[in-house]
């Protein structure tokens, strides 16, 4: 009996040990009892990394629900120095992403939000200013448009204003043409620099009625295509005379 409490109290000291300096889950403990202690720790967070977490530089990256605008070329800014008023300044961003600003030379602005534009532009004027205060106001920039393409009545660039869906962005192109194909509707959106995303869209069913939670929101730089349906494609190929001369017999 001795033995076995000397054992007991030993086995308890070690777990409170075990569990004081690496705490441990209830589903690693099952799995500890079913496949032995675990290699080590850098093994044991890749096997429990899922796969899908894991990708390459290449990869699309989503872009962040409710982004803030980033400067483009062309934008017009105005910066109000409230201390030093003498520094105030509308200037655009140049064609290659730069602004000169008065008295700070050249700094590259575009790819950034307002807030971040500050905080290039304060470095900028550190030089000559100590500890400069500053606000910048987007004064003009690119407006939001979309794209229609394919088969409707004006394909063409459109300002996007306000919400807008994909059935009233082809509303807007002037509607599907007679060899307009409803149900297979492409929609591409720019995910970044180097991914599109590409979705099939039915509209033919949402202007039916049917699913209409389906027609999607345009966003800014988005295309709508429209391909050719089947049938204008053959009618390229078959003449009218031809069918005619078919059905006579």
């Amino acid at each position: 009996m001795g033995e076995r409490n000397t054992w007991a109290i030993f086995t308890g000291l070690l777990v409170f040990a075990i569990l004081t300096c690496a705490p441990i889950s209830p589903a690693q403990v099952n799995a500890m009892a079913a496949n032995g202690p675990p290699v080590g720790p850098a093994k044991a967070n890749l096997q429990e990394r899922p796969s899908g977490n894991t990708h390459d530089a290449d990869d699309p990256v989503l872009q962040q629900r409710n982004a803030r605008y980033r400067l483009c070329a062309s934008d017009a800014i105005t910066l109000t120095f409230p201390l030093t008023p003498e520094f105030d300044q509308t200037v655009n961003v140049q064609p290659d992403g730069f602004v000169s600003l008065a008295g700070a030379g050249d700094v590259h602005l575009e790819g950034l939000t307002t807030k971040e534009s500050v905080i290039a532009v304060q470095a900028a004027y550190s030089k000559i200013l100590h500890d400069p205060l500053l606000t910048i106001e987007l004064k003009d920039f690119n407006k939001p448009y979309f794209i229609v393409g394919g088969q409707v009545s004006k394909p063409g660039k459109f300002d996007l204003r306000g919400y807008t869906t994909a059935t009233e962005a082809v509303a807007m192109a002037g509607g599907f043409n007679e060899s307009a194909k409803h149900s297979q509707v492409l929609l591409f959106r720019r995910v970044n620099n180097n991914w599109l995303e590409v979705q099939t869209l039915d509209l033919k069913h949402i202007l039916q009625g049917h699913d209409v939670r389906e027609d999607v929101e345009i966003r800014p730089g988005d295309m709508l295509f429209v391909p050719q349906n089947l049938i204008s494609k053959i009618k390229k190929f078959i003449p009218n005379s031809s069918f005619g001369g078919y059905y006579s017999y």
